[in-house]
C-alpha cells in the first residue's frame, strides 16, 4: 500500500473513532448531575430563571435533537458558545491548544534526551549493575503518579531553589519556556521509563545481529556502529511504545496543567467539567481524540522512515 493510500485509510478510519467519542463524550457530559443554568445562575435562583436559560441554551430540547445540533454545528466548523465565557469555543481552544501541544512536544524531547543515552549505555552493558540500576530507578518513577512528580519538582527547583516560575504561562517568549521546564519534565518522567525498556531490548538484540558483527569485522568503531546503524533500528520500537503511551500521556496533562496552572487545554477541560459547559467539554475532548489519532498515524508513517523494510498497512 503506497503512502497516500494508506494515509487516506487511516483518515477514513478517524473519522469513526471521533464519531465514537463525540457520541461518549455526549452521554456522559449529560449524564453527570448538574445543569448549566443552575450553575451560572446560582443555587438561590428561581425555576424560571432557570428554565429561561435553558431554552436560551437550547437544553430544554430532547438528547437526540441536542446531539444532531452539535453534530451539525461541528460539521461545519463551528463548535459552539461557551456557556459559562459566553464566547465561542473555537476561539477558547486556538487560545489552549498551543500551550497543551508545548507541553507535550517538550515532554517528547526530554524523554528522548533522557532515554537514548541511558539506553545506549543499559545495553552495552547488559547484565552489569550499570544496567540493573538504569532498569529500575526509571521504573520507580513510573509508578509514582505525575501530579505527585509535579508537586517535588515544584518544591524542590521553583519555591526551594526559585529556578523556575511555580505556576503560570508569562508574557514573553522566555517566560514562557521557562514556565514549561517543570511540567515538560513531569511528562518526560512518564515516557522515559518505558523507551528505556523498549531501546534497551532492541539494541540488545541488533548487537548481537549478523549486521552488526560484519560492520565490526569491516573495522568501523562500535560508537559509529551504535549511532549509525543499531540506534535507527533500535527507534522503531521506541516510537511504536512513544506513541501509545502519548495517548495515556496526553490525558495526563488535564492534571499536568492544573498542578502548574497552565492555561492549556486541560485546564479549559476542568473549567467546563465544573462548569457543566457542555460545549467546551464536548469539543476539548473531541480535540484531544484529534491529536492522539494523528499521534498514532505520525508514528505509523515514521516507520517505514526510519526502517525501509516496514510495509505500511501490513
Amino acid at each position: 500500500m503506497t503512502r497516500k493510500r494508506y494515509v487516506l485509510w487511516r483518515l477514513l478510519q478517524m473519522l469513526g473513532v471521533l464519531v465514537g467519542i463525540t457520541i461518549a463524550t455526549f452521554l456522559l457530559i449529560h449524564i453527570v448531575p448538574g445543569n448549566p443554568a443552575r450553575t451560572l445562575l446560582g443555587s438561590h435562583a428561581t425555576p424560571k430563571a432557570v428554565a429561561t436559560l435553558d431554552r436560551q441554551f437550547g437544553l430544554n430540547s430532547s438528547l437526540p435533537v441536542q446531539f444532531g445540533n452539535y453534530v451539525g454545528r461541528v460539521v461545519t466548523g463551528n463548535l459552539g458558545t461557551s456557556y459559562f465565557y459566553d464566547t465561542s469555543v473555537g476561539s477558547l481552544i486556538r487560545q489552549a491548544l498551543p500551550v497543551t501541544l508545548e507541553l507535550v512536544a517538550l515532554g517528547v524531547i526530554f524523554g528522548l534526551i533522557f532515554a537514548v543515552p541511558l539506553a545506549l549505555l543499559a545495553a552495552t552493558r547488559q547484565g552489569r549493575p550499570t544496567d540493573h540500576v538504569i532498569r529500575i530507578v526509571p521504573l520507580v518513577g513510573l509508578a509514582m503518579p505525575p501530579f505527585w512528580i509535579g508537586f517535588v519538582l515544584l518544591i524542590l527547583f521553583a519555591l526551594t531553589f526559585h529556578i523556575f516560575p511555580a505556576g503560570g504561562y508569562g508574557h514573553t517568549p522566555w517566560e514562557h519556556l521557562k514556565s514549561m521546564i517543570l511540567p515538560a519534565l513531569t511528562v518526560a518522567a512518564g515516557t522515559t521509563p518505558v523507551m528505556v525498556r523498549a531501546m534497551r531490548a532492541s539494541l540488545i538484540e541488533l548487537l548481537d545481529s549478523d549486521f552488526v558483527r560484519s560492520a565490526t569485522a569491516k573495522g568501523l568503531s562500535r560508537r559509529r556502529i551504535l549511532v549509525r546503524h543499531a540506534l535507527r533500528n533500535a527507534l522503531v520500537p521506541a516510537v511504536s511504545v512513544l506513541a501509545v503511551n502519548l495517548g495515556f500521556l496526553i490525558g495526563g496533562t488535564v492534571v499536568i496543567e492544573n498542578v502548574f496552572a497552565l492555561p492549556g487545554l486541560g485546564s479549559l477541560l476542568l473549567n467546563g467539567i465544573f462548569n457543566r459547559d457542555f460545549q467546551v467539554v464536548q469539543s476539548v475532548a473531541l480535540v484531544y481524540a484529534v491529536i492522539v489519532v494523528l499521534i498514532n498515524l505520525a508514528a505509523d508513517l515514521s516507520y517505514s522512515f526510519l526502517d525501509p523494510r516496514v510495509v505500511l498497512g501490513e
